[in-house]
């Protein structure tokens, strides 16, 4: 630890605390913009990094991840049309507190359990690295299929209403995402022949889908007058945050785990991390009515996880050299371009700049309070936009956000599709976000599930036979069951 010494005075010199700076900023405005992920983010910075020392470059990139993540949660809180992927889990929650005059104290929970969950997740990366990822390294795809068994399990807690429905969504979202390539045999699968889809359904014109298009052809079908819309001021997002917040602190701590645990795999990310948080909020609430009608409880959770996910990602990255999520594919390659090797060698190799990376983490996170505070501030002015007006613009960017996934058409297509889905089934009482989540975790599950049987040549009970993969597996199915012996309890005592 004598290195953190020498990486705070690198960290502190003013070049590096200036590419922060402009960073941050930028970061904060590409995540409020609906369509421009976090990713996008990062990797507009790349062009940018070539001019800079190793340790400003990542230290932007760290920045700019980190408030993009935050900002996502500004659109999506005002106007229900989530920034970032990793803000749709809790947008139809906050988007309610808002319509309940509560929009300050929402991006105020927000902006200080993203802070709380970075810095925490920061904590954990400066002193637990090498260890964690020595575990991390364990982790195979017996591990990770019930892993994802257990996050998609928790579509039937991540909405109101039928749970029914709600699994009926959910296998929407995994038959969507089996288009594309089938990963043992290379054979296309529901392309109707188009090339433009063998690489599966993007997930950010989906989702800008189905909540950004869906919320505007509701509001193009709505009989209500025009003029009408939400009347939320902003005014101090922290005033009474404290006590709103400490009857959650559980629910905040559960959130900051399951995101640092998230992102130390490799693979996963902020967003799979904000949608179990949330879930496992919903299902362990002590206010299940409160909930379903607008409860900070799964926003502070999920919020938390956001940023913590984000921080505990680069321990495989720089321990390992294996991304933990996109964004730190992308450093991976700064690295690599300015020369330096991710892996165990770079501790001894490279100390200070790996420290000073980690440290920036912190500093971004420290930032992340003033100015998402004025870029909170500066947000109110959506909501004095007549919805005439606004929602025009709205469409305007969400077509920008889907055309730059790949510079084609396809993702416009794909937007504008997916905003009838998702229309029709709120229309009907289907909730989107199940489907989201299938959409999200269908691929990763079809591989995990695949690579497992080629590995146990067809036996199941090795999805048993590894302590971890073995532990994860009975707590799944033990899940699954649960509703069926609780029917039978309750069926029992009805008779008795």
């Amino acid at each position: 630890m004598e290195v953190i010494g020498p990486a705070l005075l690198s960290l502190m010199a003013p070049d590096v605390l200036l590419a922060v700076l402009l960073a941050s900023m930028f970061g904060l405005f590409v995540g409020s913009v609906p369509g421009l992920t976090a990713t996008m983010a990062v990797a507009l910075l790349v062009p940018v990094t070539f001019f800079m020392a190793p340790l400003a470059a990542i230290a932007a990139i760290v920045s700019a991840s980190a408030m993009a993540i935050f900002a996502g949660d500004i659109p999506g809180t005002l106007l229900r049309i989530p920034g970032t992927p990793a803000s749709a889990a809790y947008t139809d929650a906050a988007h309610r507190l808002t319509k309940q005059g509560k929009a300050e104290l929402v991006l105020g929970t927000c902006l200080v359990t993203s802070a709380l969950g970075g810095l925490i997740g920061a904590l954990v990366l400066i002193f637990g690295a090498p260890a964690i990822a020595r575990v991390a390294l364990n982790i195979s795809a017996f591990e990770y299929f019930w892993f994802v068994c257990l996050g998609l399990t928790s579509a039937a807690f991540i909405s109101p209403g039928s749970p029914l429905k709600g699994v009926i969504s959910l296998l929407l979202g995994l038959f969507i995402a089996t288009v594309g390539i089938f990963p043992v045999t290379g054979q296309p699968r529901f392309t109707f022949g188009r090339t433009e889809l063998i690489g599966g359904v993007a997930l950010v014109p989906a989702l800008i889908g189905m909540f950004a298009v869906a919320e505007i052809l509701r509001y193009a079908i709505s009989t209500e007058p025009a003029a009408q819309r939400t009347t939320a001021r902003i005014g101090n997002v922290f005033k009474g945050l404290i006590p709103a917040l400490w009857p959650y602190k559980r629910s905040i701590g559960t959130g900051v785990i399951v995101g640092t645990g998230t992102g130390i795999l490799p693979g996963a990310g902020a967003d799979i991390a904000a949608w179990i948080s949330y879930a496992l909020a919903r299902k362990f609430t002590r206010e299940p009515k409160k909930f379903d009608e607008g409860s900070l409880e799964g926003i502070a959770s999920a919020g938390a996880a956001n940023n913590a996910s984000v921080s505990s990602s680069y321990i495989p990255a720089t321990v390992l050299g294996i991304p933990g999520d996109s964004m730190t594919a992308i450093v991976i390659g700064v690295l690599f371009m300015k020369g330096l090797t991710p892996g165990p060698t770079i501790f001894t190799a490279q100390p200070t700049l790996v420290y000073g990376i980690f440290l920036s983490f912190i500093l971004a996170n420290l930032l992340m309070l003033p100015l998402g505070y004025g870029a909170i501030k500066l947000s109110r002015y959506i909501l004095d936009v007549r919805r005439e007006i606004l929602m025009p613009i709205i469409m305007l960017f969400c077509i920008v956000g889907a055309f730059a996934m790949d510079n084609t058409l396809t993702g416009v297509v794909v937007m504008l599709i997916f905003g009838v889905i998702g229309w029709f089934m709120e229309e009907n009482g289907f909730p989107v976000a199940p489907a989201l989540l299938g959409l999200v975790l269908g691929r990763l599950l079809e591989e995990t599930f695949l690579t497992s049987m080629i590995i146990a040549q067809g036996n199941l009970l090795v999805f048993f036979s590894r302590p971890i993969a073995g532990t994860a597996g009975v707590i799944t199915i033990l899940v699954w069951l649960s509703p069926l012996a609780m029917m039978a309890w309750r069926r029992s005592r009805f008779t008795g």
